[in-house]
């Protein structure tokens, strides 16, 4: 037997069943993901397994620096195939890292290559892969339309001019393609000189003078109302935590002009300035009906070294410890006071605070709506067996696994939509060992209609992917 076959991470026949009959064949709603629109837009076709399966990709980055290869052969200049040769000589020793799993995923499901990537067999498997990238089943709209990727949540900037979005909005992209808004920057007063030269772009994208506070809003509004216009159904924020406290308007204006002015204010100030506006837009996007997503816990760009060198976003990442719990509940709390609290999705990147963050969603809801607060996948490095089991876990304990929105790729990478029929696999196996053992009904309709929900119904509803 090959070792991914057709019942791969299935133990029992129950999650056989569950997984074929219910879970398989549903197209992939990918509602937040890093692909980059221009390759999109261009339909870009890959020259060579190196560009498709390691451009981009930190995970495999990590590993082959892990094994001591070279940097060269990582992100510098070396040959296209003595890259993947460096990847393949790091292949065997992934083995029970998730990458191994991923990898021979990749294999089968691109290339239709079944053989364990070793040093031994790379030079065929460039070969034979590279041959395939001709074929335009695996150009970027053959891979999508492959996989049945129906909807895609792409990441940018407020000051994004969305020329992409709009070209495939008119094109015959066989995947609806939204953008996401992600205004990061606008938080980080903390950092005069970058700040004001984002504001300054803010300025071009929106038309707006931001020479005051309530112009800044208002250019930050016009964005939003821009991206609601090409599709934007969520938002996105990438953040160590919360801010722990919340200035008030007055406030905010002081330390607006302050620090436009290149002036620098300090730690407490810079957090309070991130809360009144993070609240702000939180706003807007309750009353644009979109989601908001808050990516916590992770700790940037650790090696000074690599940084500098290579800038950031280079793979030099860890799960960080900070405090979570005050922070979002001062937050979410607020804004639940205000009757202005969207719907929301927290992805939890410390598996210490899988409790904590599951519970939190429990403290808020609304009359009517369904899981409004979402305790989101297993993100980053917790997308792997033990990270996806924790997280279904501890959202099945403290709240209803039946509303979850599912799996999303998080990724930069063309290569990675067999993420969701891994995750799939796992909730089949895990429901399924449960009816097994008879801890849940055998009742295979009422589990399947769960694993179908949570697989996509749920997200197609939640986004109001219509």
């Amino acid at each position: 037997m090959t070792f991914i076959h057709d019942n791969f991470l299935l133990q029992n026949k129950t999650a056989e069943r569950l997984y074929h009959q219910f879970a398989a064949g549903h197209p992939i709603i990918d509602y937040h993901c890093h692909l980059l629109p221009a390759d999109l837009a261009g339909n870009r076709r890959y020259r060579n397994i190196t560009e498709i399966c390691l451009e981009g990709d930190h995970y495999k980055w990590r590993a082959m620096r892990a094994h001591g290869e070279p940097e060269r052969f990582i992100t510098g200049d070396a040959d296209p195939k003595e890259k993947f040769l460096a990847y393949a000589r790091t292949v065997p020793h992934t083995y029970r890292n998730p990458l191994y799993h991923w990898a021979h995923l990749e294999l089968k499901r691109y290339f239709g290559i079944d053989d364990l990537l070793d040093e031994r067999n790379a030079e065929t498997i460039w070969e034979q892969a590279n041959e395939a990238l001709q074929q335009p089943q695996l150009s970027t709209w053959g891979i999508l339309q492959k996989f049945k990727v129906e909807v895609i949540g792409t990441t940018d900037d407020p000051t994004d001019t969305l020329a992409h979005h709009v070209a495939l909005s008119k094109s015959e992209c066989p995947a609806r393609v939204v953008p996401t808004f992600r205004p990061d920057n606008a938080l980080k007063i903390g950092d005069p000189q970058n700040w004001n030269a984002w504001v300054d772009k803010l300025e071009q994208a929106s038309g707006k003078n931001c020479s005051n506070l309530t112009a800044f809003i208002e250019a930050l509004a016009s964005r939003c109302a821009y991206f609601d216009e090409m599709g934007a159904r969520a938002s996105d924020h990438g953040l160590n935590h919360c801010p722990k406290t919340i200035c008030n308007e007055r406030e905010a204006e002081i330390l607006f002009t302050k620090v436009r002015r290149g002036e620098c204010v300090n730690l407490d100030q810079a957090e309070g300035f991130a809360g009144f506006i993070l609240t702000q837009l939180a706003e807007m996007y309750y009353e644009k009906g979109w989601i908001m997503q808050l990516h916590l816990g992770a700790m940037r760009n650790v090696n000074t070294y690599i940084v500098n060198s290579l800038g950031p976003d280079t793979g030099c990442d860890s799960t960080g410890d900070y405090p979570q719990a005050q922070a979002l509940a001062t937050f979410l709390g607020e804004l639940s006071q205000r009757g202005k609290l969207p719907k929301t999705i927290l992805y939890n990147l410390n598996p210490a605070d899988n409790y904590l963050f599951a519970t939190m969603c429990g403290n808020f809801f609304e009359e009517g709506v369904a899981g409004k607060m979402q305790f989101g996948s297993a993100w980053w490095f917790l997308d792997q067996m033990d990270g996806m089991t924790w997280q279904l876990n501890a959202l099945s304990n403290t709240g209803l696994l039946s509303h979850f929105v599912g799996m999303l790729t998080d990724s930069r990478s063309m290569m990675s939509y067999p993420r969701h029929e891994y995750f799939r696999r796992l909730l089949c196996n895990l429901i399924g060992d449960e009816i097994e053992k008879r801890l849940l009904p055998d009742d295979i309709e009422m589990a399947g209609k769960l694993i179908e929900n949570v697989c996509y119904y749920n997200a197609h509803n939640f986004f109001n992917f219509h």
